[in-house]
């Protein structure tokens, strides 16, 4: 004999947002320098998951990193090409971290083998702007 058992809607909690509280990492002398929260924990991840590529990292799964690096560095890729690219490789980089709601605004320079990118990102937390150079 089945027994249907009603829960209230009141009853069942949401899921969280984890929360963005993490060590600040000094990536370009790769150091833990203390810790960032919010709009600042939120860059940071952006700027590790642009210059992390993807398969490479075996501490981290197949949904982390992109093939940005790749592209850039690749013999056979213009800067018109990276320019069209680029933008989808980047939000397909940044598509799992669920802080962040859009991105745009991408501009593009280049010299010698390197590629300075910058793009605005709209988070929880409020917009911000990303510059790197990769």
């Amino acid at each position: 004999m089945a027994v249907d058992i009603e829960i209230p809607l009141s009853d069942i909690e949401e899921e969280a947002e984890k929360p963005s509280r993490t060590y600040c990492l000094d990536l370009d002398k790769g150091r833990i320098i203390g810790m960032v929260d919010g709009i600042s924990a939120v860059n940071q991840a952006i700027r590790k998951v642009i210059i992390t590529a993807r398969y490479k990292c075996l501490i981290y799964d197949s949904d982390y990193g992109g093939e940005i690096d790749n592209m850039i560095h690749d013999s056979v890729s213009t800067p018109e090409l990276i320019e069209t690219a680029l933008p989808e490789l980047i939000r397909d980089a940044l598509s799992q971290d669920t802080r962040i709601l859009e991105i745009y605004n991408f501009e593009f320079t280049f010299k010698n083998d390197s590629a300075y990118i910058s793009f605005s990102a709209d988070t929880v937390f409020g917009k911000t702007q990303i510059s790197e150079v990769l």
